[in-house]
């Protein structure tokens, strides 16, 4: 607790082209800080931040056609994408920023501390959300309340009126509305995952090319620990994580094989298997055919 209270952000950070237009205001707050910023930016401005801590940023200027962002690497040929209005980097991911055209901007940043988020979101949420939560990035440009809530704390900031409380209340409001955190309706409270986090399952293995997906990714999508994810992901369907994937791979090769004119062998590269044999096997462990046999027994039928 006594580091939380004394708690100052760590950044390594470097900038080219990007000018502070006026002084930053800032307030240091139980486990967080928060600073409004004012400055200009150059065409060609560039930007590299890593944070020790998670952290906000919410623009008060739309600047998604100006400025452009990365996770990957300072090369912006390759990896990137626009700056949206708001965005929640979490601890430890590096972040680079290039402009495309002079503009001036102003944006609130906060730096929270772990534990003072784990001991925000814990009693309503759960710690396994809380830290699922904490580990994903956002980015969302209709920011809508976010803006007003941060308006409001950028006034305390500028001129205190009130009881650190209150700013502290408006810190806690823009987190929870920014964060990835489940509906509650989506979270498993009975041992079982629900028809929601199937589908959601279900649609992050079709959006992998190589149709497979880890237990840590899984568990991600879902927002819960990978332990209790493999638990109650062997109740709800009866299967494991693995045997699963295998089922639904089974599925989509069925789709290709009475669709399309696709030689196994190419099926077989679609969906991520190593060949032809593997998914001979795995199909007929499922179906008790091979592909090419069910294959023409649905077209003979």
């Amino acid at each position: 607790m006594v580091e939380e209270l004394n708690f100052w952000h760590s950044m390594d950070w470097r900038t080219e082209g990007i000018q502070v237009v006026s002084p930053p205001k800032w307030r240091q707050f139980d486990g967080f800080v928060s600073v409004y910023w004012e400055a200009e930016s150059q065409l060609g401005a560039r930007g590299y931040y890593l944070a020790d801590d998670p952290r906000i940023m919410v623009f008060f200027d739309d600047v998604s056609s100006r400025v452009r962002i990365s996770n990957e690497n300072g090369d912006f040929s390759k990896n990137h994408r626009p700056m949206t209005r708001a965005i929640y980097i979490p601890a430890g991911v590096p972040m680079w920023t290039t402009s495309r055209m002079f503009h001036r901007f102003s944006h609130l940043n906060l730096h929270i501390h772990r534990d003072r988020l784990l001991r925000f979101l814990s009693p309503s949420v759960g710690t396994s959300a809380a830290l699922m939560a904490l580990r994903r990035p956002v980015e969302i440009q209709d920011i809508g309340p976010i803006e007003t809530l941060a308006l409001l704390l950028v006034d305390e900031l500028a001129m205190p009126t009130r009881h650190g409380v209150y700013a502290e209340s408006l810190a806690g409001s823009i987190t929870a509305g920014l964060l990835d955190i489940p509906l509650a309706e989506e979270r498993p409270v009975t041992g079982r995952l629900t028809q929601g986090q199937l589908n959601k399952l279900a649609a992050g293995l079709d959006a992998r090319s190589n149709c497979r997906l880890s237990l840590a990714e899984m568990a991600d999508i879902v927002g819960l620990s990978e332990s209790w994810f493999a638990s109650v992901f062997k109740q709800t369907t009866g299967k494991s994580p693995l045997q699963w994937q295998l089922a639904k791979r089974v599925e989509n090769a069925k789709k290709f094989l009475m669709e399309s004119d696709l030689s196994v062998a190419e099926v077989a590269a679609q969906l991520g298997f190593t060949d032809q044999a593997h998914l001979t096997k795995v199909f007929r462990h499922v179906t008790g055919n091979t592909p090419a046999a069910w294959r023409r027994m649905q077209r003979t039928e």
